[in-house]
């Protein structure tokens, strides 16, 4: 176990340390900052190539005759440290025989192997970057048999990761392929070159702590292992590599230009006969909109391990656009042409159009200044940790939008891939997070961490991994750097970045809680945290140059989320505030149960972890098992986007809001009832006029007709359900009510005693308890303190 030093010292060494690559080649590759990756592929869109345009449109990837998953049961070796590890069990000739099996993608410390570990920020390791503690470091070793496919032959053969918890090595027959940096994104490694016929061996090796966990400083559980799906997949010599789509509307936000590069790439051993793309979009109805002949083009000869860009772009006459509250998709397809003119492979992905600007101080979606009512969102599952099963994911957008979020910050790193496909396909507007949080890092160990060399390309390769894969999704409309991570040069030039490689989304970042920090060169838009509301009216003051979004606020821990409404309140007044995401989502509780089988949710410490920040992680607005937290009726209620306010309440007239910004309200019917004393006595149904989005029309309802009664309460409830089934709820769901008192109570002269019922009264030993037919009142007999009332 290495000493701790100083800050200074740390920084003197390091920069000696990494000038020569001799002295760095000295050295881990997983303690070696400068060492992110080997022989990795470039990042690129998340993609899958077809052979017939049918199942292209349909768009299931592991329908492709190209995928192979090896998802499953994997050989698997836990090891308490690098020194205890099998060194040979990449051998071909090695007998893993002996060993036991573990499911992937899963967290090894939840299938019995090392402990979990919760901390908000800090390492369970003594800190002394980019040195890790050897003693403690785990490893895992997996060990998987595949065949490569007939149909796969004179393919290029890529093996891909969607994410492994910590770094890794990778194995395939004994010979060594590569190494991986960077937990949340893919690595890929084409492995054409080490496959053989019939049976063939991938060996990985995963090592949980390394120089990359300084810069995975995340609030989260403290997991490892392959936890997201690990496939096979297949490419002609001649292959679609990437593509970038992206729209751009006219003054009117009626037409759009669609734009198309597609980055094509030569694996073969000569030059390429000349090949031709053509590019497709087909609406929701299957139609093909016509987009000829600007849509296709010859792209000629591609030399030998060469890549060319070819660039498309065609004019689309008033488009269905998207937006959270329209989520219209059309299916862009590209078809990759031999010489002969045959498909060769078609790629094909789920696009929107709508764009996302920055303009006089407001963040516009389609020329509409939204608001954001969102909340952070870690990837949690109780029972299999960052291994979220789908099905999990699609319940947590559902229950997004049944509670009226519009938006999730993907904290503090981007999500599995299927995330982003479901949020373009329900709706929902996407922070979308860089897997960057240095915090303890830069906090206690090396204030200018974010400004050292040796880190710079450990910063970037972050950044362009999260652009690569998700650039092409809808609903991510922002870019975020990362979290607490410091502030320096690399920030400023990974903001650069960003914008000079796609100018069509801001980006953003925070630093620090004083204001100063939310207006830096390194966001487009002030995102402080936990910021009050006097802040904000102070920064609405303060002459500002961008839209404010509270990146974080409204803690949900205990009993929270109180203030919520006055939050809102203070938002709509004022132009420049544009919402906000509530910390957190989900509690980050794990299923644990005691010894008479009684379920419980587990936080730090209760696995025996010595370092570990208790129940912190126990923040949600929905428990583990997403069951909703009392705060989440808050949040629905306060994030509705229809509301309701009082006209004359005599005459029974309300003006009825409509504050959604694409639609207007077809979509809902309007029931209202009135309850006299809790009880309904009235109710029905009223025929609501075609209100506009960001209007407002009055209605009237028959309050007038009510006969009082001496002492009783009279309220009027309005509420909005769903007229039809939607993608995230059924018909009649209650999407926005409101309450009102209405001014037609009698006081009661007098208490009619012959309407009351009888009392009773019991004397217990520490109390004296009076019961009627609806209620009882408890006594203390020592403090006559009122000790329970019931009702």
């Amino acid at each position: 176990m290495k000493n701790k030093i100083t800050a200074p010292m740390i920084c003197l060494f390091m920069t000696s340390l990494f000038i020569g690559c001799a002295i760095a080649e000295q050295i881990p590759d997983w303690e070696n900052p400068q060492m992110i990756g080997r022989n990795k592929e470039r990042p690129h869109a998340t993609l899958m190539p077809f052979d017939c345009r049918e199942c292209a449109v349909r768009g299931d990837r592991t329908k492709s005759p190209f995928y192979k998953t090896l998802s499953g049961q994997w050989k698997f070796n836990w090891s308490q440290n690098p020194s205890e590890r099998p060194e040979n069990f990449y051998r071909d000739d090695f007998d893993a025989g002996g060993w036991g099996h573990i499911g992937v993608p899963s967290n090894w410390q939840l299938e019995g192997f090392g402990q979990a570990i919760y901390i908000n920020h800090g390492f369970p390791f003594p800190t002394n970057p980019p040195y890790v503690d050897h003693d403690i470091n785990e490893v895992g070793s997996y060990v998987k048999t595949f065949e490569i496919p007939e149909n796969w032959k004179g393919k290029e053969i890529f093996l891909h990761f969607e994410g492994v918890g910590g770094v890794f090595y990778l194995w395939i027959n004994g010979q060594k392929v590569g190494y991986s940096q960077g937990s949340m994104t893919p690595a890929e490694f084409n492995i054409t070159d080490f496959v053989r016929e019939g049976e063939n061996r991938a060996a990985v090796e995963v090592y949980r702590w390394s120089d990359a966990s300084y810069l995975e400083d995340q609030d989260q559980w403290r997991l490892s292992g392959i936890y997201r799906d690990v496939f096979l997949w297949a490419a002609p010599k001649v292959h679609i590599r990437d593509f970038f789509a992206v729209s751009e509307l006219d003054d009117e936000y009626r037409d759009a230009e669609l734009k198309v590069n597609a980055d094509i790439i030569n694996y073969g051993n000569e030059a390429a006969a000349p090949h031709s793309i053509k590019v497709e979009l087909i609406d929701a109805d299957g139609a093909v909109v016509n987009t000829e002949p600007s849509m296709s083009g010859n792209i000629g000869q591609i030399p030998s391990g060469d890549e060319k860009t070819a660039q498309f772009s065609a004019t689309v006459s008033d488009p269905a656009k998207w937006t959270a509250e329209t989520p219209n998709l059309y299916t862009l397809l590209l078809t990759l042409k031999d010489e002969q003119g045959q498909a060769v492979e078609i790629l094909s992905h789920r696009f929107g159009f709508r764009e996302i600007v920055i303009r006089d101080n407001q963040l516009l979606v389609n020329g509409q200044p939204v608001l954001l009512k969102g909340a952070n969102r870690h990837e949690h599952d109780p029972d299999y940790g960052k291994a979220v099963p789908l099905e999990r994911t699609i319940q947590d957008i559902k229950l997004m939008k049944q509670n009226n979020l519009n938006a999730v910050r993907t904290s503090h790193y981007p999500h599995d891939p299927r995330f982003y496909e479901l949020t373009d396909k329900y709706g929902l507007y996407v922070v979308n997070e860089a897997n960057l949080e240095s915090h303890d890092s830069w906090y206690e160990v090396d204030p200018d961490l974010a400004d050292r060399p040796h880190w710079r390309d450990a910063h970037m390769d972050r950044w362009k991994s999260v652009f690569h894969r998700d650039k092409n999704h809808a609903s991510v409309i922002i870019w975020s750097l990362g979290n607490e991570a410091g502030y320096g040069k690399l920030l400023e030039e990974g903001a650069d970045w960003f914008r000079q490689t796609d100018p069509t989304r801001p980006v953003q970042y925070l630093h620090g809680w004083p204001m100063h920090t939310w207006t830096t060169d390194a966001t487009d838009i002030a995102v402080p945290m936990y910021a009050t509301i006097h802040q904000l009216r102070e920064y609405v003051e303060s002459e500002p140059d961008r839209p404010l979004i509270l990146c974080e606020y409204s803690h949900a821990m205990g009993n929270s989320v109180g203030n919520l409404q006055d939050y809102w309140d203070t938002i709509k007044e004022y132009d420049i505030l544009q919402g906000g995401f509530i910390w957190d989502y989900v509690d980050q509780g794990l299923r644990k149960t005691t010894e008479d089988g009684v379920d419980y949710w587990a936080y730090g410490g209760d696995f025996g972890e010595e370092v570990h920040d208790g129940n912190f992680c126990i923040n949600g607005i929905v428990q583990p098992d997403r069951k909703p937290n009392p705060s989440m009726h808050e949040v629905r209620k306060v994030y509705q986007h229809i509301t309701v306010s009082p006209t004359n309440m005599r005459n029974g007239t309300v003006t009825v809001n409509n504050e959604y910004f694409f639609k207007d309200l077809s979509f809902v019917n309007c029931f209202w009832k009135i309850t006299e004393n809790g009880h309904v006595i009235r109710q029905g149904d009223i025929e609501l006029p075609n209100i506009a989005a960001q209007s407002r029309q009055r209605i009237s309802l028959p309050v007038n007709e009510i006969e009082p009664k001496p002492g009783a309460e009279y309220l009027l409830t309005v509420e909005f359900r769903l007229a039809d089934d939607e993608l995230w709820a059924p018909q009649d769901y209650l999407v926005a009510w409101e309450q009102f008192e209405l001014p037609i109570s009698i006081e009661a002269e007098y208490a009619d005693t012959k309407l009351m019922s009888s009392l009773e009264l019991t004397e217990e030993a520490d109390r004296f308890v009076i019961s009627g037919a609806d209620f009882s009142v408890a006594v203390s007999k020592e403090t006559a303190a009122l000790e329970s009332y019931r009702i």
